[in-house]
C-alpha cells in the first residue's frame, strides 16, 4: 500500500477504471456470444444482432477500452461470419 497521497489516489482511480474497462469488455464479449447464437439459429435475421454488436464494439473504442484496429478486425470477422452463414 502506498504512503504518498497522490499514489493512494492513483490506486483508487486505477481500480475504478479497471472495473469500468472489465465491464465494457464483458459487454462486448456477451454481445458477440449473442451474435454467434443468432447466426447459428437464423442467419437471415442476424443482421439486427450484428448491428448491436458493432455498436457495442464502437462504444468500447470510444471509451478507449479496445484499440481502433482491433475493433475493426472484430467487426470484419463478424461480418464475414454472417456472410458465410447466409451463403449456406
Amino acid at each position: 500500500m502506498p504512503n504518498i497521497k497522490s499514489a493512494k489516489k492513483r490506486v483508487l482511480v486505477s481500480e475504478k477504471k479497471n472495473l469500468r474497462n472489465r465491464m465494457v469488455k464483458s459487454a462486448v464479449r456477451t454481445s458477440v456470444k449473442k451474435f454467434d447464437a443468432a447466426v447459428a439459429a437464423d442467419p437471415t435475421t442476424a443482421n439486427v444482432q450484428l448491428t448491436a454488436t458493432t455498436s457495442a464494439i464502437d462504444k468500447a473504442v470510444a471509451k478507449g477500452v479496445i484499440h481502433k484496429n482491433a475493433a475493426n478486425r472484430k467487426k470484419a470477422r463478424l461480418a464475414k461470419q454472417l456472410n458465410k452463414a447466409a451463403a449456406i
